[in-house]
């Protein structure tokens, strides 16, 4: 991710600002390296909500080993109005790309929050886009916003790239203990028992509305990851091109795998590796793995 986009982005006079929430699942360095503000989500730990970056992700994957009831709280406008100000005392614009509205009530508290500053800011260019992602694939296409971004193209442009573009990030991923998508209710007790009794992995993906829907079904852990290979093969645009994404809720070696198979097959040159952060990963739980990309469609 570094080199030329790392060094041009900061030579551009940066009269907007591009902002999301810290379900990309974007790092510390990364959001520095892209030039963007990242608001943090809360995650809710014995009943307290705790910052989504104050926390310490190791920690939390232990903890949801450990079987420990975790849930998650969306921001709220007032925590958005009061991020987004700071914002826009330095004399910027600004183009927020929220968390899929299919999973989370997150991207409505920021929309609302632009819509009443804009009435306080009426001289503003204050735009919201549901970006319909989550994860790593939300932090793939804000990647993207931003490279249209130092190609010096305007606040509307970027926002009507990213509009026109969010349907084209495929979101595949895979889970590798059921008890964690039975506890959030997408699976049934029956469905998550038989299915540890079998060893099956469910292959699932983001749908245009922005929520998780199960696709496929197969045996074994190493054959779920193939078959995210295989939704990428069937599916991919500008494979050498364009960067692949890849998140992990703590089995960084099967990440590692999953990235070598697909630079063996399909000839991607630059993948970036990170962790399903804990707003996400206390739903899906240690084992997820997911991959993004562009693709002809999701």
């Amino acid at each position: 991710m570094k080199g030329a986009y790392g060094s041009s982005v900061q030579n551009i006079m940066r009269d907007y600002l591009i902002v999301t929430d810290s379900s990309a699942d974007l790092t510390a360095e990364q959001i520095k390296e892209f030039g963007i503000a990242s608001i943090p989500l809360d995650v809710v730990i014995d009943g307290n909500p705790i910052p989504n970056d104050k926390v310490d992700v190791k920690e939390v994957y232990a903890q949801l080993r450990a079987k420990k009831t975790m849930t998650t709280s969306a921001a709220t406008i007032q925590r958005f109005t009061d991020f987004f100000e700071e914002i826009l005392k330095d004399d910027v614009d600004l183009l927020y790309l929220g968390f899929s509205s299919g999973l989370s009530s997150t991207y409505s508290s920021g929309a609302v929050a632009l819509k009443n500053l804009q009435e306080k800011y009426p001289d503003r260019k204050l735009y919201a886009v549901d970006t319909l992602c989550a994860s790593l694939g939300q932090g793939l296409l804000v990647y993207h916003a931003c490279q249209e971004k130092a190609k010096g193209k305007t606040i509307e442009e970027v926002r009507d790239w990213t509009e026109s573009n969010k349907l084209n990030l495929a979101h595949w991923f895979t889970v590798d203990d059921l008890f964690f998508l039975k506890r959030g209710g997408r699976v049934s007790a029956t469905s998550a028992v038989v299915g540890t009794m079998l060893s099956i992995k469910p292959v699932m993906h983001m749908d245009n509305a922005g929520k998780l829907i199960p696709m496929d079904k197969v045996r074994g852990r190493k054959t779920s990851i193939d078959a995210l290979v295989a939704k990428m093969k069937n599916s991919t645009i500008n494979p050498i091109d364009s960067p692949v994404f890849i998140s992990h809720g703590d089995c960084i070696e099967d990440a590692e795998y999953l990235a070598s198979k697909i630079k063996n097959e399909l000839g991607i040159q630059e993948v970036v590796i990170g962790y399903v952060g804990p707003v996400i990963g206390s739903h899906s739980g240690p084992g997820t793995l997911a991959l993004f990309f562009l693709a002809k469609e999701r």
